[in-house]
């Protein structure tokens, strides 16, 4: 668990005859509970308490962010990645939106009793891959072997290390009144791509994951000198859970305007058979950044100018008002405006 899922706002004890539910990842009420209830209780000191994707040890330039998290999706491969890749890049991610140059990664294997070796040796080389990819070493780990049917193939976890970049802090308490929310490109396509393979659903065309790693989008804006207050990816809950994140650490309220949040159309459609919402489904290469309003234009221009950011676009702003409670409100396409909550659980079970 990275530091940003330790929200706390009022600990909700659990009763010792309680039980552990599936709380379908990290983005909803039901696990924001349970870390309220039980863990934060226990582990709380202030690197915690920041609500950030990663712990910033010794902050400043040529300070350490470390961050960590478990991989247990199903299917192991999916159109557009693996577990894998989704590993190394999803801590590589987690560094970066600390404002981190990635440099080192742990990973330890879960392996359940009869995996072949043929589909964890594949899966070892997508990592391999992964890390060269984006300039990390994996320099330790650990493996365990569970019986038949306590598994489900492979779980994997990565910890990983990075030097930060900026002298200025960059998280969630750092957002300020005015700053405009860039969005880095479509929504939406990992959850579905993951839920299709699942389930057997067929499309006119295979939608494939947004899996990519973020560090080298993200650290040029830094290079460019944009002041950053704050980066999320949108992971686990989506947009939609990554927002109401920034709002309950921030204090603040978010105004987003769902007109200008792209959304591939077949996402869309999807999204509406289904029966979900886009802003509330996982993605692996998407992130949210929180600018100065006089810096805006620029980073989204070098936002688009990268391969990654081509669909990058501006969906908002903050308002810090002097009372009333965290809030994200959205402009709808037809002009009203709705409020965007937590979900009390995920639309899309075990994505990430």
């Amino acid at each position: 668990m990275t530091a940003n899922k330790f929200t706390p706002s009022c600990p909700l004890p659990f009763g010792e005859n309680e039980t552990v539910q599936l709380a379908h990842g990290g983005g909803g009420r039901l696990m924001q509970q349970l870390i309220e209830g039980i863990f934060l209780p226990a582990f709380d000191n202030p690197l915690i308490r920041a609500r950030h994707d990663g712990a910033l040890i010794s902050p400043g330039i040529e300070g350490l962010a470390f961050t960590t998290d478990s991989y247990v999706i199903h299917p192991l491969f999916f159109p557009g990645g693996d577990i894998g890749r989704l590993a190394v890049y999803g801590t590589v991610n987690d560094l970066a939106m600390c404002g981190a140059r990635p440099q080192y990664l742990s990973a330890g294997f879960i392996l359940e009793e009869g995996l072949p070796v043929s589909t964890l040796r594949r899966i070892v080389h997508a990592m391999k891959a992964a890390a060269e990819e984006t300039g990390v070493q994996i320099v330790t780990g650990d493996t365990k072997v569970v019986d038949r049917g306590k598994g489900d193939g492979v779980f994997i976890n990565t910890a990983g290390i990075g030097h930060l970049e900026s002298a200025r802090a960059v998280g969630p308490d750092q957002v300020q009144d005015g700053d405009v929310i860039l969005l880095s490109g479509d929504i939406g396509r990992h959850g579905i791509a993951v839920m299709a393979v699942r389930e057997g659903l067929a499309f006119e065309t295979t939608i494939e994951s947004d899996l990519a790693p973020l560090s080298a989008l993200v650290l040029s804006l830094f290079e460019a000198g944009i002041a950053i207050h704050c980066l999320r990816d949108l992971t686990r809950g989506g947009l939609a859970s990554a927002l109401n994140e920034i709002a309950e650490a921030g204090s603040c309220v978010i105004q987003i305007e769902e007109a200008v949040i792209p959304v591939q159309e077949q996402i869309r459609g999807a999204c509406e058979i289904l029966g979900f919402d886009p802003l509330y489904v996982a993605n692996e290469g998407r992130f949210i950044a929180f600018v100065p309003k006089k810096e805006a234009e620029k980073a989204l221009n070098i936002l688009r100018a990268h391969p990654l950011g081509a669909t990058a676009a501006d969906i908002g702003f903050i308002e810090k008002p002097s009372h009333g409670a965290p809030t994200v409100l959205m402009r709808s396409r037809i002009g009203s405006t709705r409020i965007v909550d937590r979900l009390s659980g995920e639309q899309l079970p075990r994505i990430c």
